[in-house]
């Protein structure tokens, strides 16, 4: 909604949805976001099944979305919203930093990715930012965008000699376990958590052929993957 501010000036405020499935932290987040001028809350939902609901209801500049919320999570919601109502922004806001959380959000069209530490000033400059159509992140998550950016480039001149049809992911992990790391060193080096590296274990154990992690130390040996020769 707009108000008029000093001399008649139209003063543009940011209309928000908030969606968070923890009554504390959300109905915290509504007190905040009163507090701040230029914002306005106009819809609240604890699930995202709820916030496609009201982000289509109240048609808002910006949702501030979490991410791990029961029946339709965070992304899945940002995704939905998008679809049906491409003027509506995502702002995330939520616990989780992971690759896996940030990617997943923001190919799902989320425009800004906050962590819960972020202080008022912080927020509300993001939702001013993002409710404009551009892009806001938390700074530790910036890094990993650009870290992952250089990455895809080195992947992509790579990514025709992986063997067996191997994702550059996949190719990561087996660099990592030929150079002797464990499940959870791997998840902690790569930032995403013990059940997804089991995940890209699996796939390249059943791409490869593999039985178990010596042959997969063989295999990366083998197809110039293991670290000494990456």
């Amino acid at each position: 909604m707009s108000g008029r501010g000093e001399g008649g000036r139209r003063e543009r405020r940011v209309r928000v949805v908030v969606a968070d499935d923890q009554t504390v932290v959300r109905e915290g987040l509504v007190l905040l976001l009163g507090l701040l001028p230029g914002v306005e809350v106009v819809g609240v939902a604890a699930d995202g099944e709820e916030a496609v609901r009201a982000a289509e209801a109240a048609r808002p500049d910006v949702v501030l979305m979490d991410l791990r919320m029961p029946r339709v999570d965070g992304v899945e919601a940002t995704g939905r919203i998008r679809s049906s109502c491409p003027e509506v922004q995502v702002l995330v806001l939520t616990t989780y930093s992971d690759d896996e959380s940030v990617f997943a959000a923001i190919r799902a069209g989320a425009r800004g990715y906050l962590t819960k530490d972020t202080d008022a000033e912080g927020l509300a400059f993001a939702l001013s930012v993002v409710a404009e159509g551009r892009a806001q992140f938390d700074p530790e998550v910036q890094r990993r965008l650009a870290e992952a950016a250089t990455g895809a480039v080195t992947g992509s001149r790579r990514a025709s000699r992986l063997p067996d049809g191997l994702t550059p992911r996949e190719a990561e992990v087996l660099r990592l376990i030929a150079a002797g790391r464990s499940n959870g060193e791997i998840a902690g080096e790569l930032f995403i958590s013990e059940a997804t590296v089991k995940t890209h274990i699996n796939n390249l154990f059943a791409k490869a052929g593999l039985r178990d992690r010596a042959q997969a130390v063989t295999y990366a040996f083998r197809n110039g993957l293991a670290p000494d020769e990456s």
